[in-house]
């Protein structure tokens, strides 16, 4: 219970103030994106403490072209430890190593210069602006191609 109320805080954080109802509705959606693709959000903790500090994963994009959207996000406390960094790397790794993909998008709020500089140090490559709803701007859209992933 701990851990889901501290993954509806981050929630909270990312997308504004939520309803129970809305929680329940996003928590059931994500089951259900678990159990049809296997592929989730998963929480992300200090190994030396056990806080809970975020989630990253993936999520369907393109299933035909094999494109996964990739994600992280870390509640403010815990930005610019290296912490994105590691848990997305673990994430990427296990995409191209277990899940077969072909490439994996990403996208960040416009605002954000950090996950700009996050996915560029992993190894994605900026291809254009993508209409985000949540936020209502045009976000910079990235891809991480399994051809670079391999090359590096």
């Amino acid at each position: 219970m701990r851990t889901f109320l501290s993954w509806l805080s981050l929630l909270n954080l990312i997308r504004g103030y939520l309803s129970i109802n809305q929680v329940q509705n996003r928590l059931d959606k994500e089951i259900e994106m678990y159990l049809q693709n296997n592929i989730q959000y998963w929480p992300v903790f200090l190994l030396q403490t056990n806080d809970h500090v975020g989630c990253c994963g993936v999520r369907p994009y393109n299933m035909q072209d094999k494109i996964l959207e990739f994600g992280i996000h870390l509640k403010p406390l815990y930005l610019g430890q290296g912490i994105a960094q590691e848990a997305a790397q673990a994430v990427i790794d296990y995409s191209f190593k277990n899940l077969e993909v072909n490439s994996l998008f990403a996208g960040h709020n416009p605002k954000n210069k950090y996950s700009a500089r996050l996915l560029k140090k992993l190894g994605f490559k900026y291809t254009h602006e993508e209409f985000y709803k949540p936020t209502g701007l045009q976000h910079p859209s990235y891809l991480l191609t399994k051809e670079d992933y391999n090359s590096s």
